[in-house]
């Protein structure tokens, strides 16, 4: 037989459930900005919504499971963000390319700071992932977008990149599971030329992020743009 069809009354509790579930992230959050990670508990978050302790634990059991869930959803933004500037930019030559997944990352970053803190930065005290990790799917999808950063780097320059003697071995295993079917001809090399232009766009937005570079420069957009320029040209595709 047919599954019966959802009553009305049964469609209602299910958006309040999912209206309360994002209140109760965003306050996460929202305690995040103001009193760091350690300022995420159930005990606070209840007290800010009004709602009673018992009544958060049917959302979440524990806070472990509240932070997990909170780090699935900023990967996944994050890896949409990245992955539909990408995807836009595909007519486009690789240099284009690169630039907007960049200022993607950096924008997404400048807009979510705490989101960013949560999944680069700050660990929340005495957490613990489960097996596997928080969000291993989401956090790979956004490896898997460096990765087509260096892809196209390789494809078009191969020879700026030097010969880096890496091996298949240097890499998590996981990651290459995600990687090596999307990306079939990159090398480990390339995996490693993936991870260091990661590097290069992580430094300057951690440090934005965090507020260090506003007691230096006015202008933390034109460093990151010439950072950005820069490596390009290292790769051989200015």
């Amino acid at each position: 037989m047919p599954p019966a069809a959802a009553t009305p009354s049964t469609g209602r509790r299910e958006r309040l459930r999912a209206e309360t579930t994002a209140e109760i992230k965003r306050t996460a959050l929202d305690l995040m900005r103001s009193g760091g990670p350690d300022a995420i508990t159930l005990r606070a978050i209840a007290r800010e919504t009004g709602m009673t302790a018992n009544a958060i634990y049917g959302y979440f059991a524990t806070r472990d499971d509240l932070v997990t869930a909170l780090i699935a959803d900023v990967c996944t933004a994050l890896a949409e963000a990245v992955d539909s500037a990408w995807a836009a930019g595909a007519a486009e030559p690789p240099a284009a390319r690169i630039r907007a997944w960049a200022d993607a990352f950096r924008a997404w970053a400048l807009a979510n700071p705490e989101g960013f803190r949560l999944i680069y930065g700050d660990p929340v005290p005495g957490y613990r992932a489960p097996d596997g990790g928080a969000a291993p799917d989401a956090a790979r999808r956004v490896c898997v977008g460096i990765a087509a950063l260096a892809d196209a780097a390789w494809a078009h320059a191969e020879p700026a990149h030097g010969g880096a003697d890496f091996d298949w071995d240097d890499f998590d295993a996981a990651l290459l599971d995600k990687v090596r079917p999307a990306f079939p001809a990159l090398p480990p090399a390339g995996v490693a030329l993936a991870l260091r232009i990661w590097g290069h766009l992580h430094g300057l937005v951690a440090l934005e992020v965090y507020g260090h570079l506003g007691a230096q420069t006015v202008s933390p957009d034109k460093l990151f743009r010439v950072e950005l320029a820069q490596l390009i040209r290292s790769l051989g595709l200015a």
